[in-house]
C-alpha cells in the first residue's frame, strides 16, 4: 500500500471542482463542491445519530436506497436544516446537477454544512453550476476547500493498493472542525474508489470501519445535525468484484482504514481553536467496549482538554474521566503516561501518582501531537480515540458563529 496524490480524484474516473457561488459572504471562500464519476458507482453512507437531521440527509438516504450514485454535491455556509423548504432545496440541488451532467437526480448525493435554521436559496447554486461543472477535473483540493466551514486547512488523502494483481486506488476529503462528537457521522467525509465492490459489501466495510475511526473522534461533545460519510466505488480499476468476505475484502478494508484514520487525525487536530492533536491509546482492557468507552471518556473530558492546552501534566483528570466513564474498570490497576516527539513520561502506576519531572512533562506536552497512554491491565483489548485541546479561541469562534 502506498500513499499517493490526488485525494478524492486519485481513483480512476473521478473528477471534482469547488467554486464560490455566493452562499458565503466572503468571496474568497469556495462554498460549492461537486464530485463526479464518469460511470454510475456503487455507494454507501452512514449518517449522524442526531434526531434533528438536515434535509440533505433525508434526500440522500432516499437516493441511496438502491445503493447507486454518480455525483456528490455539497455546499458550505448554510446547513439547510430546520427549514420549511429544506427537502425542496436539497432535491433542487440534485436536479441542477442532474441537468448539467445528464444523469438522474436520484443518482446524486447532496450535503450541506454551515449555519442551522437559515433559509437557503437555490439562486446562487444555480448561478454557480456552469462554472462548477465546466471546471471539473482533477481538483480534489478545490472540492476540499468548498466544503470547509471553520476548518483552517484542507483534509485529503489517497492510497493505492493491489487486489489480485490489479492496482486500485481510494481517496477522500473531509471537513470537520466543530460540532464533532462520537456516534457517526459527525462530520462530512467523501471517499471515492475505483475498486469493484458490491454495494452490500461497500456498506459493510464502511459501517464496520467507522466503529473504530469516526466514532472515536470528539472535538467538543456536540453531535452535528448534518454530517455523514459517503463512499462511491465505480469499479474502473477492473478487479474482480468483491461480493463476499475474504482476502480481497480484507485488503480493501485495510486501505479504507488507512484513509479514514488519517482523516480522523486531521479532523481532531483541526478542532475549532485547537493547538494540539490528542490521541488516547487504551490497552489491557477486559473487552473492546470497555477500551472504547475509556478512550472516548478521556478524550471528551473538558478538564483534561484544558490541561493539555496549558501543557499541564494533570494526570488526575485522566483517572477522573475513567472513573465516570461507566466502564467496568479496576482503578487500582490503571497506569497513565504522556508521550510526544519529545519523549514519554509515566505519571501514574496502579491508580496512584509517581514522582516525575514536571519540566520534562511540560516539554512533552508542549508538542503539537500528544499521546495519552492508558493501561488498564485487566485484559487484551485496546482502542484509540482522537480529540484536541480546549482553548480560548474555541469560545471566540462559537460565540459569534452565526452573526
Amino acid at each position: 500500500m502506498e500513499i499517493i496524490n490526488g485525494g478524492v480524484c486519485a481513483a480512476e474516473g473521478f473528477v471534482a471542482n469547488g467554486v464560490h457561488c455566493g452562499i458565503r459572504k466572503n468571496k474568497t471562500k469556495r462554498d460549492l463542491s461537486l464530485i463526479f464519476s464518469e460511470v454510475p458507482a456503487n455507494a454507501a453512507s452512514v449518517y449522524t445519530t442526531n434526531l434533528v437531521k438536515g434535509a440533505p440527509l433525508t434526500v440522500t438516504k432516499q437516493h441511496l436506497a438502491d445503493g447507486k450514485a454518480q455525483a456528490i454535491i455539497c455546499n458550505s455556509g448554510n446547513a439547510n436544516t430546520c427549514n420549511a423548504d429544506g427537502i425542496e432545496i436539497a432535491e433542487g440541488m440534485c436536479e441542477l446537477v442532474a441537468e448539467a451532467m445528464d444523469i438522474k437526480a436520484e443518482d446524486v448525493v447532496v450535503a450541506s454544512t454551515g449555519v442551522i435554521g437559515q433559509p437557503l436559496s437555490l439562486d446562487p447554486i444555480m448561478a454557480g453550476m456552469e462554472e462548477l461543472t465546466e471546471g471539473l477535473g482533477k481538483h480534489s483540493d478545490l472540492a476540499a476547500e468548498g466544503i470547509m466551514t471553520t476548518d483552517t486547512r484542507m483534509k485529503e488523502i489517497a492510497v493505492s493498493f493491489e487486489i489480485d494483481g490489479v492496482t486500485c486506488k481510494i481517496g477522500g476529503i473531509a471537513k470537520g472542525s466543530g460540532m464533532i462528537h462520537p456516534n457517526m457521522a459527525t462530520m462530512l467525509v467523501f471517499i471515492t474508489t475505483d475498486t469493484a465492490i458490491s454495494s452490500e459489501m461497500l456498506q459493510k466495510a464502511l459501517s464496520s470501519d467507522i466503529q473504530s475511526t469516526f466514532n472515536m473522534v470528539s472535538v467538543d461533545g456536540d453531535t452535528s445535525t448534518n454530517d455523514m460519510v459517503t463512499i462511491l466505488a465505480n469499479g474502473m480499476a477492473g478487479n474482480k468484484e468483491i461480493a463476499a468476505e475474504g482476502e480481497a475484502f480484507d485488503i480493501f478494508m485495510k486501505a479504507l482504514n488507512t484513509v479514514t484514520v488519517y482523516l480522523c487525525r486531521c479532523i481532531a487536530g483541526d478542532g475549532e481553536g485547537a493547538t494540539k492533536l490528542l490521541e488516547c491509546n487504551v490497552s489491557g482492557a477486559g473487552d473492546l467496549t470497555t477500551a472504547k468507552t475509556v478512550a472516548k471518556s478521556v478524550i471528551c473530558s473538558s478538564l483534561l482538554k484544558a490541561a493539555m492546552f496549558g501543557a499541564d501534566a494533570n494526570w488526575g483528570r485522566v483517572l477522573c474521566a475513567i472513573g465516570y466513564s461507566g466502564a467496568d474498570v479496576d482503578v487500582h490497576k490503571v497506569d497513565v503516561s504522556f508521550k510526544s516527539a519529545k519523549g514519554e513520561i509515566t505519571v501514574c502506576i496502579n491508580g496512584a501518582g509517581v514522582e516525575f519531572s514536571e519540566e520534562l512533562a511540560k516539554e512533552i506536552l508542549l508538542e503539537k501531537e500528544i499521546e495519552i497512554q492508558v493501561g488498564l491491565n485487566s485484559g487484551d483489548a485496546s482502542a484509540t480515540a482522537w480529540g484536541c485541546d480546549l482553548t480560548y479561541d474555541y469560545v471566540k469562534i462559537n460565540g459569534d458563529y452565526r452573526t
